[in-house]
């Protein structure tokens, strides 16, 4: 089983998830802030880290940033967030974040989620330590569903020298398609998955350049 850091400021959610991990049979290390996480990083070397996005001293995208630039990111990390936004999402996975999880977390999510991460670490341990490689990979946040995806390599390639803006609609383009691909091109379906209200759904997807003449299918 695994070794997985848990790194967040409230009390209740690391007690909650060493528990159910524990019972899991993995081993569980909490921290309750950045430096903390540090530390523990270092100390444990952990397998699997779970990162809540809001903490008082530094927030989980700007750690996972210190991280990537150190060369630390050498274990997958689920990024964890009550309040995240796909500008949010898109940030953490260009970084080398592999998925997401809403809060109120479910059990079945949070065991598919950790599932999926250390398998990717066990079969591709050079995407974990080199998260450029999203040029090979697509992750998948689904923000507001309360639902995490990871992705199997694809051939989906995103140009990372791209200003901000311009790479974050590629990543907004790829994640509606592939979600149209999947619900058969119903924007009714889209729009609960995505968690957008279907008018202002349309409008993005028109904006992105979306073709909404046919169903997409994935590739």
């Amino acid at each position: 089983m695994a070794n997985i850091l848990v790194v967040d400021d409230e009390l209740g959610i690391r007690d909650l998830l060493s528990e159910i991990l524990n019972d899991e049979g993995h081993a569980v290390e909490v921290a309750e802030n950045a430096a903390a996480a540090r530390a523990a990083r270092l100390a444990a070397r952990p397998d699997l880290v779970l990162l809540d996005i809001w903490m008082p001293d530094m927030d989980g995208v700007t750690l996972l940033k210190e991280w990537a630039a150190a060369g630390l990111l050498t274990m997958p990390v689920i990024m964890m967030s009550g309040h995240a936004t796909i500008d949010t999402a898109v940030e953490a996975t260009r970084i080398g974040a592999q998925a997401f999880l809403e809060k109120p977390i479910t059990l079945q999510k949070l065991l598919k989620a950790v599932e999926q991460a250390l398998v990717r670490k066990a079969v591709a341990p050079s995407l974990v330590r080199n998260p450029s490689t999203l040029a090979s990979e697509t992750v998948s946040a689904s923000v507001g569903s309360a639902q995490a995806v990871v992705l199997p390599p694809t051939h989906q390639s995103f140009e990372l020298d791209l200003p901000l803006r311009d790479a974050r609609d590629a990543f907004e383009r790829t994640y509606f398609e592939f979600h149209l691909s999947q619900e058969n091109g119903s924007m009714t379906r889209v729009a609960e998955k995505t968690g957008l209200e279907r008018t202002h759904l349309y409008r993005k997807l028109k904006q992105l350049g979306v073709d909404l003449s046919k169903p997409k299918r994935a590739t």
